[in-house]
């Protein structure tokens, strides 16, 4: 078994043919069938199923493991350049939308100021899309929603914020200045799935309290949630960092009591050791946060650290 048998398997994944993932590795589709080929019968399993084009079981196993040695690798190149020269290398940085939005025209500033070799490639998704993607190495840090019980990763809290109700202008609710968790149950709200981070945490809450909330519909997305919460389709709990500063006149954001804050964290995969450019956006990430934290409203220091 070789890196170039393994680096074929996933080309094939990510191209999804064997001449297209030909063309990503600058080569011909008979080296890469070979190579696919050759793994195969060491491995003694299909692991691409020909006639669909597909991976099989096997694999995915295989392509899930192969992507986290392409992640090592990359990282010994970053950190035996970083150790004769400065830090230099390419880091992958997944975020949640509502976080990215502030964090990252300082972020990025902060890195070129710093580390002006090291190149941020940047991924938005949700949470339950990010944490996959870091635990499978396709990014080497994640800013997710907490809590997340993925056992091959670490957390670290960066800040919490405030939960807040949006409502279109007209809704009975829309003209309070404060609910409570009572008032906020009678309603149907557009939420996150269960088991999503806000759910968790509204979910936990209303339980405590003998409650249950009514969703109007599900949605697995924050900024797709405040989208709509926004043009009048629905009201909906939103974290502070997702409602601008001032409405515009639809809408209205009220203050939400007896729930807790959304946290917000830095993930890591458990195992191995992170590069030097990711050592170094990681360094970045913090101090970046606890220089801009106070400035948003609604949002507020950790209690504590870890998660």
């Amino acid at each position: 078994m070789d890196l170039r048998q393994l680096a074929a398997l996933v080309a094939v994944a990510e191209a999804g043919t064997f001449s297209a993932a030909a063309s990503r590795l600058h080569t011909v589709q008979s080296n890469v069938s070979a190579h696919v080929a050759r793994l195969e019968r060491e491995l003694g399993a299909t692991l691409v199923d020909r006639a669909g084009g597909r991976l099989t079981g096997e694999g995915e196993a295989v392509v899930a493991r192969a992507r986290r040695i392409q992640a090592e690798l990359d990282a010994l190149v970053a950190d035996v350049s970083s150790v004769r020269d400065e830090v230099a290398g390419n880091v992958r940085l997944g975020v949640i939308g509502t976080t990215g939005r502030w964090l990252l025209p300082p972020l990025l500033d902060a890195v070129a100021s710093r580390y002006p070799r090291v190149q941020v490639a940047v991924l938005e998704g949700n949470t339950t899309s990010l944490v996959p993607q870091l635990v499978a190495g396709a990014v080497d840090l994640a800013v997710v929603n907490l809590p997340i019980d993925d056992p091959d990763t670490t957390v670290e809290v960066l800040f919490e914020e405030d939960l807040l109700l949006v409502a279109p202008a007209a809704h009975v609710l829309a003209g309070r200045r404060e609910l409570t968790l009572d008032e906020l149950a009678e309603h149907r709200l557009l939420l996150p799935p269960p088991g999503t981070s806000i759910r968790v945490e509204l979910d936990r809450a209303a339980a405590a309290a003998g409650l249950s909330l009514q969703a109007q519909a599900e949605l697995d997305g924050l900024r797709l949630i405040a989208s709509l919460a926004f043009e009048g389709y629905g009201a909906a709990v939103l974290p502070a960092t997702a409602v601008p500063n001032r409405a515009d006149g639809a809408w209205r954001s009220v203050a939400i009591t007896g729930v807790g804050r959304r946290r917000v964290g830095m993930a890591r995969r458990r195992r191995g050791l992170p590069s030097a450019p990711a050592r170094a956006l990681h360094d970045a990430i913090g101090d970046v946060v606890d220089s801009q934290v106070t400035a948003q409203a609604g949002v507020h220091p950790p209690r504590r650290r870890t998660s």
